[in-house]
């Protein structure tokens, strides 16, 4: 039975001997066990082995004990460094699996409070119904992966005195901000005696000892991933949707994730290029003028590159002003046009040509330039196709449209 004072809100010693337990009845096996076993170090899950990061949440039922990081890995680590947090909900009741993917379900179900998880879960979807409202906005592919999926569901939480596991968990919810995305590994509820009589002391009992059990079968389990082509690219592409389909989100945040080694096959099939290059700077060789870094150059098998430009999905403004026969692009569309406009004129000169190709190795000219912004119900006029016409060598398209681009080519 371990003590903790009322005003000690971090928690920290418990936390310390909670994971002195996990650490003795539990991991150290496991690490030993797979030393024992090396051939088992690149296939057990890698964020057991070797986590970036232990998170204990405690509620007044269970303790929770969330673990981060690679979900295969090379080599045991040796320098024995763990680095620990602690989020201490038990000063009041709460449904502790909700303060842990940080947002509240919203069921229309009135007559049950809650849904008890599980004892093992493996690939649970969990979208509250305004996750699942912008999910299916989002044309997020539920198709995409291998899941046990919950619509309308009632308040996620472990039933108690249970020791509960939830891996490879997907939770949505959607606010002002657009979607949000709670992603869990691997994430154990460990049942606890919570007694709050003492108006001094909390006694919170606990006992790891059964958790031994499961050393073998941890060591020997393949954490969920996909094998085949299709079922590795498009949950990656739920994954991009989830980074953009988040209001907070900024264009580099979008830009940085495309440009990830294992995003890049979402440009290359988009736009039939065999390779990607994000950010190149390119210098001016006969002028002075500032240097500029298009988001994204698409090699083509002709061995020329255009030009991919991102900007944001949400549009707040009109894209069209003027009056009948006389419509134009608003100002705010016009300005990413130039920007797209001044590294044509880059391509133009010759001697910034030839730089760029010894130094890049291909060759740019008169490129293609792509800019993709907004979504599709941004641009539905036909007065929209017009205007673009008068653009030489530009394409506008929309987030939905490129996801469209990729998505549709696994169902061909």
């Amino acid at each position: 039975m371990y003590e903790k004072e009322k005003l000690d809100s971090p928690a920290k010693e418990l936390t310390m001997a909670f994971m002195q337990d996990v650490m003795s009845n539990y991991l150290a096996p496991l690490w030993g066990y797979v030393q024992e076993n090396p051939s088992l170090i690149k296939t057990a899950p890698g964020f057991l082995l070797n986590p970036e990061e232990i998170i204990v949440y405690i509620g007044r039922t269970h303790i929770a004990v969330e673990y981060v990081g690679p979900e295969v890995t090379e080599k045991l680590k040796t320098d024995g460094v763990l680095n620990l947090k602690c989020h201490d909900y038990s000063a009041k009741e709460c449904n502790l699996f909700e303060k842990i993917i940080g947002f509240e379900y919203d069921s229309t179900s009135s007559s049950i409070l809650s849904m008890p998880l599980p004892p093992f879960s493996e690939d649970l979807v969990l979208p509250t119904n305004k996750g699942w409202d912008k999910l299916t906005e989002l044309k997020w592919n539920f198709a995409a992966q291998n899941s046990i999926m919950g619509f309308n569901v009632p308040s996620p939480a472990p039933m108690k005195g249970q020791f509960t596991r939830v891996v490879n968990g997907m939770f949505f919810d959607a606010d002002d901000s657009g979607l949000r995305t709670r992603h869990i590994k691997w994430l154990d509820f460990f049942p606890i005696h919570l007694d709050s009589s003492d108006e001094k002391l909390d006694r919170i009992g606990f006992n790891l000892y059964e958790i031994k059990k499961f050393v073998e079968h941890d060591a020997h389990y393949s954490y969920p991933t996909p094998d085949d082509y299709k079922y590795i690219q498009l949950p990656k592409i739920n994954r991009f949707i989830e980074v953009w389909g988040n209001f907070k989100s900024t264009e580099p945040d979008i830009t940085t994730h495309l440009s990830k080694e294992e995003n890049k096959f979402i440009l290359t099939m988009k736009f039939g290029a065999k390779d990607v290059f994000p950010e190149l700077t390119c210098e001016w060789q006969s002028e002075k003028r500032n240097n500029i870094r298009p988001d994204f150059f698409v090699l083509q098998p002709n061995g020329y590159a255009d030009i991919v430009e991102f900007k944001l999905p949400q549009i707040d403004k009109g894209f069209i002003v003027g009056g009948q026969n006389r419509e134009t692009f608003s100002s705010w569309l016009n300005s990413y046009i130039s920007q797209t406009r001044v590294y044509a004129t880059y391509f133009d000169d010759p001697n910034n040509r030839r730089w760029f190709e010894e130094k890049y190795g291909f060759k740019v000219h008169k490129p293609r330039r792509w800019l993709v912004v907004g979504r599709r119900s941004d641009f539905e006029s036909d007065v929209w196709r017009e205007i673009m016409s008068d653009h030489r060598d530009l394409e506008i398209i929309t987030f939905d449209d490129l996801i469209d681009g990729v998505v549709v080519q696994f169902y061909k």
